[in-house]
């Protein structure tokens, strides 16, 4: 009697936590915000469906699943639940389709594009997509783009202000500036501790990770950041930090530290090709290079060869197209939005 109790009270509390949790559903080709954000009837706009998740009350996960299309924001959308989270119930917002799914396709990944203004004053004036102002956030198997507004100077799709704030997950994403259109000053902007980046691809983005407050225990990985017109990344001092099986090429500056300081840094498994500049630090002209790496630690970094990525000639998108072509070097170290590597004839 007393183990068909305890069976009934597992069972219970099981339900009881799933009741708690949400996945609410976005699809921007959907008629209309008036839809209750179910699968059937999925939300019109991101914007929607944070305001509502934001709402919600109790313990459990909150799920925002993207269908394929342009989402375009018109303010930021800033992620602030009253539900409590922690590591194993999270706030995430993804794709419906991920990039490791046997049906995945490039069309099928769902594209952020700012058309606000500027929408922000922390520190200085700019603009933000999404803002992330509560901890234990995941963003997956997105495609942001740079802002479409010609009166935005800067212009950050990810970031994260608060200082006290932590446990950022940012996986399988495009970031995809273009200079002349669709500038991105920086890919994401992540004050405070535990940022972690995973398998993404930053493309002509200005600068692509920019870490400066309070920076702690954060990993980059299995990224690829090419054509950093400014830098690949910006970062403080901190001792704590996983900076491994990532591909820098094509750039201006690889990494960009406070001036006059001399963190140990470890850089792990990488390639650093073909960029103008190796470390620099900001100066009162701008951006200077240093050359005082004696605290750096590299342990198999390649500096030598050419990395050249799969671009979209044909009217169809490439399936792995930003990816490393076969000759390149660093090929082998699978960085990109795949877990698992994808053929490169697929379209």
């Amino acid at each position: 009697m007393k183990k068909l109790l305890l069976t009934l009270s597992l069972s219970l509390l099981l339900q009881a936590g799933a009741a708690l949790a949400q996945t609410l559903y976005v699809n921007p080709d959907a008629d209309n915000d008036a839809a209750d954000g179910s699968e059937s009837a999925p939300y019109a706009s991101l914007e929607k469906a944070v305001a509502i998740a934001n709402e919600l009350t109790g313990s459990g996960p909150i799920t925002i699943k993207l269908f394929p299309g342009l989402y375009s924001l018109t303010d930021k959308v800033a992620i602030h639940p009253l539900r409590m989270l922690n590591d194993t119930t999270r706030f995430t917002v993804e794709a419906v389709v991920m990039p490791d799914d046997e049906d995945w396709l490039p069309t099928k990944m769902p594209v952020i594009q700012s058309i606000s203004s500027n929408n922000s004053s922390t520190q200085f004036v700019h603009s933000t997509g999404l803002l992330v102002a509560t901890s234990h956030v995941t963003i997956r198997g997105l495609k942001l783009l740079g802002s479409a507004r010609p009166d935005v100077t800067y212009y950050y799709p990810i970031s994260k202000e608060d200082e006290t704030i932590g446990d950022m997950v940012v996986s399988q994403c495009y970031f995809v500036s273009e200079v002349h259109s669709s500038q991105i000053q920086g890919a994401i902007w992540a004050q405070g501790p535990k940022t972690s980046i995973d398998h993404c691809i930053f493309y002509n983005c200005r600068n692509a990770i920019l870490l400066f407050r309070s920076v702690e225990d954060f990993s980059v990985t299995n990224s690829i950041i090419y054509g950093a017109n400014e830098s690949a990344v910006w970062m403080g001092p901190v001792e704590r930090f996983t900076f491994k099986n990532n591909v820098i090429a094509g750039g201006n500056y690889v990494w960009v530290r406070p001036g006059g300081s001399s963190p140990a840094y470890k850089f792990i498994d990488c390639v650093m090709v073909d960029n103008e500049h190796y470390m620099g630090y900001y100066g009162s002209n701008g951006l200077v290079e240093t050359t005082n790496n004696k605290n750096f630690v590299e342990t198999n970094v390649v500096k030598k060869g050419e990395a050249e990525l799969v671009i979209r000639k044909e009217p169809a998108y490439p399936i792995n197209y930003l990816h490393l072509t076969p000759e390149s070097v660093g090929y082998g170290l699978n960085a990109g939005i795949f877990n698992k590597p994808k053929s490169s004839s697929g379209m």
